[in-house]
């Protein structure tokens, strides 16, 4: 099954635009954008992934959320 015809694994409503490579819990896998920002705003970000979309939404979505990205970012300019 490819990845566009999938759901997210914790909604079960939006189409994934990440992958989760190395998860915790393996039926947890698949994230939507509205749920993967909730896990990066909640300090939970995913380590490993791969883009589902062809673009890096998921890369967006940490540069924009990620305050522990944003300074690294920051300290290393």
């Amino acid at each position: 099954m490819g990845a566009h015809r999938r759901r997210c694994d914790w909604c079960n409503n939006g189409t994934p635009i990440v992958r989760d490579m190395e998860p915790v819990n393996p039926d947890y896998q698949y994230w939507c954008e509205e749920c993967a920002r909730a896990l990066i705003i909640k300090g939970d970000p995913i380590e490993t992934y791969r883009e589902l979309e062809g673009e890096p939404i998921y890369g967006r979505l940490l540069d924009e959320h990620c305050t522990l990205k944003r300074f690294y970012q920051f300290a290393t300019a």
